[in-house]
């Protein structure tokens, strides 16, 4: 049997559940036919995600962040909705060297501001709204190139192809999170949103 620990590594530290508070400060919905979103006053959320969104279905089809199946294989859709921060998206047109990047033009659903860190947020953390919907994190949006070209055309660099290569660099860990719906209903822009962050183990090293 497969030991997980060494015996003299000391004990497993676990951190207590923690609760934070932020605000959706921005909604926004993607055409059936186009992952770039648009602002909105509220999303009507169902258990396949947003009515409506190109994001939206209880499967989807795997791509390049799931080498382990055959490109178009269909599974378990957990990318319901693609949540960003405005201080990390700031940080993100900082290192590209332009004025701003807004959530649009990487297709997210959310703008979540108070919560510190938000692309660290582990996998499990719920999302409490206001009005009632509650989101389950599944982890972190990987940056792509399909983004940052994207980007790289909105924001007007001379240059998409290079913008869609830097994108993926800069923004690792800055791109947000991916979320699937636990409790469905609506959610409005400017509702507060209650978030818990599960108890973590701690391993040691």
């Amino acid at each position: 049997m497969l030991d997980l620990f060494d015996a003299d590594s000391g004990e497993v530290v676990i951190r207590p559940a923690k609760k934070l508070l932020g605000r959706a400060t921005g909604v926004f919905l993607a055409p059936a036919n186009h992952f770039e979103t648009r602002p909105v006053d509220a999303l009507d959320i169902t258990f396949e995600g947003i009515a409506g969104d190109y994001h939206a279905g209880n499967t989807r089809r795997s791509g390049g962040r799931e080498p382990w199946y055959p490109r178009g294989t269909e599974m378990r859709n957990e990318r319901h909705l693609s949540i960003v921060a405005p201080d990390e998206l700031a940080g993100i047109a900082t290192r590209m060297g332009i004025e701003e990047v807004k959530p649009e033009w990487i297709g997210a659903n959310l703008l979540i501001d108070g919560v510190p860190q938000l692309s660290m947020l582990p996998a499990g953390t719920m999302l409490f709204f206001k009005n009632g919907v509650t989101l389950k994190v599944d982890g972190q949006n990987v940056p792509c190139r399909v983004a940052g070209r994207s980007v790289a055309a909105n924001a007007g660099m001379a240059d998409h192809e290079a913008g869609s290569l830097l994108f993926p660099k800069v923004a690792r860990r800055l791109r947000g999170l991916v979320a699937w719906v636990e409790k469905p209903g609506r959610i409005e822009a400017g509702e507060e949103i209650s978030v818990r962050i599960p108890e973590q183990w701690l391993y040691p090293t």
